[in-house]
């Protein structure tokens, strides 16, 4: 079957692979699997496998690995993505959902001047990124972060380079710097919520050596801004 299945390391062990209880479920439900046939499991660390089904019981799907690899479906460099908390939870959702799709290694909340919420729906948006994983062909769960401010994010050893996204004159297109990504191991993409960063927020990320960059002459949704930026950056690395 075509569909990745997601089990955790710990349910993982000597050749043998058990399906969480929602997993089996939609195993044997939806896609009516068997004894016998052949399953693609991924474990959000890395890790793929191909497993034959030993048996199918009502919550649980137990199988014999036969196949194994280490990061199926990821990029070369790991790219941090920073959004501002947004007003709408479902457009945080989506930019979540297609930050995984891209192919970024962590996404980090963040709690801004501009931004109206504080809080994130973490379990929501950990399910969303583990169905994203598996939608994708990925093998690693992003990492998802605590809500934070820019200053302790910018204090820390995130991004061997960093980019803020602010329509400013000394902006650089996007394309532009993330051509200078190339070669580089990892990356810190900063994007502000409704209305941006505040001027004081962009200071402080150029003074933390982010490089300002600018999305092209149409203003975009914050979500697309953030999509349209990692996606400019994962590419820029032939991924």
């Amino acid at each position: 079957m075509t569909t990745n299945f997601y089990a955790p390391p710990s349910a993982i062990r000597a050749g043998r692979v058990v399906l969480p209880e929602e997993e089996a479920r939609h195993l044997r439900t939806v896609l009516r699997g068997e004894a016998g046939d052949n399953m693609t499991v991924v474990d959000g660390d890395g890790g793929w496998y191909r497993a034959r089904i030993d048996h199918v019981g009502p919550d649980q799907v137990v199988g014999t690995i036969t196949e194994e690899r280490d990061n199926v479906g990821e990029p070369d460099m790991d790219v941090t993505v920073a959004l501002g908390i947004l007003k709408k939870r479902s457009r945080f959702e989506t930019f979540v959902e297609k930050a995984v799709e891209l192919g970024a290694r962590r996404v980090v909340p963040l709690r801004t001047r501009r931004t109206e919420r504080d809080a994130i729906r973490e379990e929501r948006l950990r399910n969303v990124m583990v169905a994203a994983m598996k939608q994708c062909r990925r093998s690693r769960l992003p990492a998802l972060a605590a809500p934070q401010s820019i200053e302790p994010l910018l204090a820390g050893d995130v991004g061997e380079t960093r980019l803020v996204c602010h329509a400013g004159e000394e902006s650089v297109p996007i394309q532009q710097a993330a051509a200078d990504t190339r070669q580089r191991a990892s990356a810190l993409v900063l994007v502000g919520p409704e209305g941006g960063f505040a001027p004081p927020e962009v200071e402080a990320a150029v003074e933390a050596e982010a490089t300002p960059v600018s999305l092209g002459a149409r203003r975009l949704r914050a979500e697309t801004a953030g999509i349209a930026a990692l996606h400019a950056v994962i590419t820029a690395q032939g991924n």
